[in-house]
């Protein structure tokens, strides 16, 4: 288990292999993050698309909600012309 003279480890190989523990750690790292990045921006746009979603279904809901409001206020229209029909009728009956 001793290492004798001849292998011993010089120190330009000593650099060369930190160098390169160095360069697979930042290799590493870098990949890592993009991974998160990625996954991220992937996540954010599954985001966005509920909410276009979620805004397309408000504005149809909102479409409908006014249909339904003006086909109430033309209905309302009527039976106001018709009271005031019926009531100019009793008005000369009387």
């Amino acid at each position: 288990m001793y290492l004798s003279a001849e292998d011993m480890i010089t120190w330009p190989e000593s650099v060369a292999f930190l160098g390169m523990l160095l360069a697979v750690l930042f290799l590493f790292g870098f990949s890592v993050a993009s991974w998160l990045e990625y996954r991220k921006l992937k996540i954010t746009g599954l985001q966005q698309e509920d909410l276009r979603q979620l805004v397309s279904r408000y504005e149809k809901l909102a479409e409908s909600s006014m249909d339904a409001q003006q086909r109430i206020a033309t209905d309302v229209a009527d039976l106001r012309t018709r009271t005031a029909s019926i009531e100019t009728i009793l008005r000369t009956v009387e």
